[in-house]
């Protein structure tokens, strides 16, 4: 609402959360709520597209709150912003990621390594993307992650071999995040001009 009224500026938040699982706005038919509680694992509702994922060491989360309606940019358009970001970031760490027809995300063949998953007000972006380096995916095997059924969740580490910290990832992904949002000629598509 602040950014909306002008009196906050639009503000990128890269962090990494306790462990926790959140969902989005659709029913989350498979989550074993038990087995999480018993491994002390929250289940977190949110307002943002997506079903379910989990959150926690080892992943960088990257909260977007972002003015996309007065930048003439749709939703999808946003999505293929930080999907491309990343995939581009991914690329220069050898990694051959690209995305899923029909399939929000960062995918590696057909295991996600990156969740997206926004919420709009007013043309405002909130919530963002979930970027795995070296998280500990067991948790992954109690739900459905993001509804995937034909496909894995995989991280950096699990790739390569090695990964950077979330924090340590943050100084580079973060400058190309927000030279991604923020350059000049960005089109409605998504892509630089």
């Amino acid at each position: 609402d602040a950014i909306l009224r002008g009196e906050a500026a639009e503000t990128l938040w890269l962090l990494e959360h306790p462990a926790v699982v959140t969902t989005g706005r659709r029913a989350v038919p498979d989550l074993d709520r038990t087995a999480l509680a018993a491994r002390g694992i929250p289940v977190v509702s949110t307002r943002r597209g997506g079903l379910a994922t989990w959150h926690g060491p080892g992943q960088l989360v990257a909260y977007i709150l972002y003015d996309a309606g007065r930048r003439g940019l749709g939703p999808k358009n946003l999505v293929a912003i930080l999907e491309n970001t990343v995939i581009a970031w991914l690329g220069e760490r050898d990694v051959d990621a690209g995305r899923r027809p029909g399939l929000p995300g960062v995918w590696v063949g057909h295991d996600k390594i990156c969740a997206v998953g926004l919420h709009f007000s007013r043309g405002v972006s909130m919530h963002g993307l979930a970027l795995n380096l070296c998280p500990d995916l067991s948790a992954f095997s109690l739900f459905s992650p993001c509804g995937i059924s034909d496909g894995g969740i995989t991280s950096l580490q699990g790739l390569r071999g090695r990964a950077p910290s979330p924090k340590e990832a943050a100084f580079s992904l973060g400058p190309a995040l927000v030279g991604a949002l923020f350059r000049d000629g960005v089109d409605a598509s998504g892509r630089g001009q």
